[in-house]
């Protein structure tokens, strides 16, 4: 049908439009087939390889597609035979609409996006979740890391070393060295330990969740690592725990 005059799937019949039965086929096919989830791209490509056209001498295209998926016509509106259910047409419009408007990110979703560097899975979601929900159920799993104080002052035990090493020994840079390193240490510690208690205390009294917290990630977590088969998430104390997947 080069100039088509009726709706994809009728025609004209003695002044009477009628049904065109291979075209109406069609048509059951592409509601009935993206009704149980196939795309505009999927039905496309099938059509494709049969022999009925939409317009003579031309192949098949989404917005043909689409034109049938929005026609209302179909359920036997404005004086044409119904080829199928209203309900079909009903929820391939819902349908249409949740895929122009995908769902927003929750604000879980963006923090832990934050963290991660990429959008997070729903594998690295459970995952995160299952870690966060065992220190929920233990709080005094929460232990302050032992290299935190050592990474802080790394560079002041570096010059000490240094200078204890040279000779003759400066007494008074190995002396400052000495102080600094001690009052790094003690400052390092003493964030850990704060870090740590405020993190139990966080965890006290809280409910194992079902899905991530956007408030808790951002109180708790400082960083999640994923790889294929692991996901590792450093707390705000410096703590790393980790979760592998089960094989």
């Amino acid at each position: 049908m080069g100039n088509r005059k009726q709706p994809f799937g009728y025609r004209m019949t003695l002044g009477e439009i009628t049904i065109l039965p291979e075209e109406a086929e069609l048509v059951r096919f592409i509601f009935q087939g993206y009704g149980a989830g196939a795309t505009l791209g999927e039905l496309t490509k099938a059509l494709c390889r049969q022999e009925i056209p939409y317009y003579e001498g031309r192949s098949w295209n989404k917005n043909m597609v689409s034109r049938i998926l929005e026609d209302e016509r179909y359920i036997g509106e404005k004086g044409y035979p119904a080829l199928i259910e209203p309900e079909q047409l009903r929820a391939a419009a819902e349908k249409r609409t949740a895929r122009a408007c995908p769902p927003q990110k929750t604000p879980a979703q963006k923090a832990l996006r934050r963290l991660c560097g990429t959008p997070p899975s729903e594998r690295v979601e459970m995952l995160v979740t299952d870690l966060l929900n065992e220190l929920i159920r233990c709080p005094d799993r929460v232990q302050a890391a032992e290299s935190q104080a050592a990474a802080a002052c790394g560079k002041t035990r570096e010059n000490l070393t240094s200078a204890l090493e040279r000779q003759p020994i400066d007494e008074d840079n190995a002396r400052a060295l000495l102080l600094q390193l001690a009052a790094e240490q003690y400052d390092a510690i003493g964030n850990t330990e704060y870090e740590t208690v405020r993190l139990r205390r966080l965890l006290t009294g809280r409910m194992p969740m079902p899905e991530p917290d956007a408030e808790l990630l951002q109180s708790a977590v400082s960083k999640v690592r994923v790889t294929n088969k692991c996901v590792t998430v450093t707390l705000k104390n410096g703590q790393v725990i980790e979760r592998r997947d089960e094989p």
